[in-house]
């Protein structure tokens, strides 16, 4: 379980970098707002592949047992 939250941690980090470095708005000069805006994103992410994650988990093994 420690390894699959740790590799959807290392994923949502890629994903947003990338994301981070993409992004077209102008620099904020606040290095504050943009590590707050950087980690906001990242448990944003973080959030939306941990649910589709075990959400899908979830439904595999429903139907496992619906299957039964």
């Amino acid at each position: 379980m420690k390894k699959k939250i740790l590799n959807i941690l290392a994923i949502s980090w890629i994903v947003t970098t990338i994301g981070f470095v993409m992004e077209g708005d102008p620099t904020v000069p606040g290095v504050l707002l943009r590590l707050t805006e950087f980690f906001l994103m990242l448990g944003i992410v973080f959030l939306m592949l941990s649910v589709f994650y075990f959400g899908s988990l979830f439904v595999k093994s429903s139907f496992r047992k619906l299957i039964k």
